[in-house]
């Protein structure tokens, strides 16, 4: 019965509402970690419908997110734009240059195919650092501002806030509504379609889908909403960076991606919380943070070699298959 019970509790509702009292608790800090985890985990999640859903490993992932971020911060400090407009722009421009570095990525396999990723990206990386009038080089974008969120002061429960405040609200909705999308991507016939081609395309192509059409279509989406979290991110920091298309970034976003689970579809954000909180924490106690993270990512996916979400799903499913007591 308890097993029923919790199998019918909608936990994604739950964590939303235990996230939108975040701020309550009247810390700054907290505030913005919750909104780097959400940013960053959407990134994550974008890139595991190519890694985990797809199975093609790209290594240039941050190309796309560093895109989105330029393009929403040049066109809401340089040119004046909303934040609306900056930021459906910048997830069709990251959407754009995934079409054309794509159409050439999904011709290779297996390692050729992530190591063009990874050329493309830093090809993307080098203009961001060179290109000195247009995205300041490397001195970066900065002041980005922030969206006007005035309105917000409306909404009972939210007046009197702090604008970092407003703007993580809007971080929550506007990430869960892509989360939500990536859902229903990865749950249609589309979404099966693409876990086919990556259990076998050869089979697939055998049966008459046509893989490369369909690795290009989950590329461009994977780009897209690579580049909403890339916008959110560089009015959260309040400038871009070249780093933001570096391929340590898209590093960090596989880490992400493996250590909550990369067959589940909780698994990047549920990565993202460990990885951030473990970073936030460890810093703040010895200069040598690198050193010790490795280890402990190192013990963590010894332990739970299928992802934090993966082998508790494992545990939860053999625990079913047991008779009740």
């Amino acid at each position: 019965m308890r097993r029923r019970l919790c199998d019918r509790i909608p936990w994604a509702a739950v964590v939303f509402v235990v996230a939108f009292g975040i701020p309550a608790l009247g810390s700054r800090f907290y505030t913005s970690v919750a909104t780097d985890i959400l940013i960053l985990g959407l990134f994550a999640t974008s890139l595991n419908l190519l890694l985990g859903t797809t199975g093609l490993v790209s290594f240039g992932h941050a190309a796309y997110f560093a895109v989105g971020a330029y393009t929403c911060g040049i066109l809401m400090k340089t040119y004046g734009m909303s934040f609306t407009f900056g930021l459906v722009a910048a997830a069709l421009a990251a959407g754009a240059v995934a079409v054309l570095f794509g159409f050439f990525c999904v011709r290779l396999t297996k390692i050729y195919f992530a190591m063009l990723t990874m050329a493309f990206a830093q090809i993307v990386w080098a203009i961001c650092f060179k290109w000195n009038d247009v995205t300041g080089g490397e001195s970066g974008l900065i002041n980005v501002p922030y969206p006007d969120l005035g309105w917000m002061e409306a909404i009972p429960g939210l007046g009197g806030m702090r604008i970092g405040e407003h703007y993580f609200y809007l971080t929550l909705v506007l990430v869960a509504a892509c989360l939500a999308a990536l859902r229903r991507i990865s749950q249609s016939p589309f979404g099966r379609m693409l876990t086919t081609i990556r259990e076998n395309p050869e089979r697939a192509e055998f049966i008459g889908v046509h893989v490369r059409r369909y690795e290009l279509a989950a590329f461009v989406m994977a780009g897209f909403f690579a580049g909403v979290a890339g916008a959110m991110f560089g009015i959260f920091n309040r400038g871009v960076f070249p780093d933001a298309g570096y391929w340590a970034r898209s590093a960090e976003a596989l880490i992400m991606v493996i250590l909550g689970g990369m067959n589940q579809f909780w698994g990047p954000l549920v990565g993202a919380f460990m990885l951030i909180a473990l970073n936030q924490q460890i810093t703040s106690y010895t200069e040598y943070w690198p050193l010790v993270l490795g280890v402990i990512l190192i013990v963590l996916l010894f332990a739970f070699p299928a992802g934090i979400v993966g082998s508790l799903a494992s545990l939860l499913s053999d625990r079913r298959r047991r008779p009740d007591a």
